[in-house]
């Protein structure tokens, strides 16, 4: 399961039934689950911890240090859960102590070549990332999101569970749960009816959900007076409550 030609540091942890790939690198703290698969010429680094039953493909750098220029060599981390798929020239980077000394990633996720996470962003799980997806540093990605290829987040930005970005999209502020965006920078375009569809939402649920979008989105109502509408629709309709408090914590603005 581990091909000759693979560097492993021995101070590496591997659980059992774990492959690794010709010429890959494995350093001295990484622990990597039961049943993961490494492919040839991966470099995983760092404190770096991932999951069990992952298939990491070629030409990825996993654990690396961050693009950021007050990083110091700090301790700082990376994990990636369980049953994740990552395609050829991925990178994701350790945190930072700017922020929570760690990136995540979460399970089952769907990450296409050429994708960049950044340090200390937090990834859900069942999310998909297109080819060339990128994330700036700090980013949260909720359950069931999904890029679109070359989108590209700016950093501290919050992507809602649930939503779906466009080809080419670039978010600069937070794209709230179930809305669809495109374009540059990105603009709504209604709700994420399929993927909710698939998710078991009922139809009572999707509308009342379409009514909160309608609400923020097309009423010409303001901000205050959009949420005071959502709350009422979140007293019929506890599925739009995500919605509601997602707008509420936002920092730095919402896609509108």
């Amino acid at each position: 399961m581990i091909h000759p030609t693979a560097i492993i540091h021995p101070g590496a942890r591997l659980g059992a039934n774990v492959a690794v790939g010709a010429y890959s690198i494995i350093g001295e703290h990484v622990e990597i689950g039961d049943g993961t698969r490494i492919g040839p010429h991966v470099v995983v680094e760092g404190h770096t911890r991932i999951g069990r039953d992952n298939e990491i493909f070629q030409f990825c750098s996993i654990g690396a240090s961050p693009q950021d220029k007050k990083y110091d060599d700090e301790a700082t981390r990376l994990e990636i859960g369980d049953r994740n798929t990552i395609r050829e020239f991925c990178s994701f980077n350790v945190g930072t102590t700017q922020d929570a000394h760690v990136t995540r990633v979460g399970s089952d996720n769907w990450i296409m070549a050429y994708v960049h996470i950044a340090h200390d962003c937090q990834v859900g799980d069942h999310t998909i990332f297109a080819n060339n997806a990128t994330l700036a540093g700090h980013v949260h990605v909720g359950d069931w999101a999904i890029l679109g290829g070359f989108t590209g987040v700016h950093q501290f930005c919050r992507v809602g569970a649930h939503s779906f970005c466009g080809v080419g999209t670039v978010l600069l502020q937070d794209l709230p749960p179930f809305v669809t965006v495109a374009g540059n920078p990105a603009a709504p375009h209604g709700i994420n009816s399929e993927g909710l569809k698939r998710r078991g939402y009922s139809a009572d649920a999707i509308a009342a959900i379409k009514r909160a979008y309608r609400a923020l989105y097309r009423s010409g109502l303001k901000l205050d007076e959009a949420r005071e509408r959502i709350a009422e629709i979140v007293a019929e309709h506890a599925d739009v409550a995500p919605f509601a408090d997602f707008i509420a914590q936002s920092s730095r603005g919402i896609v509108r």
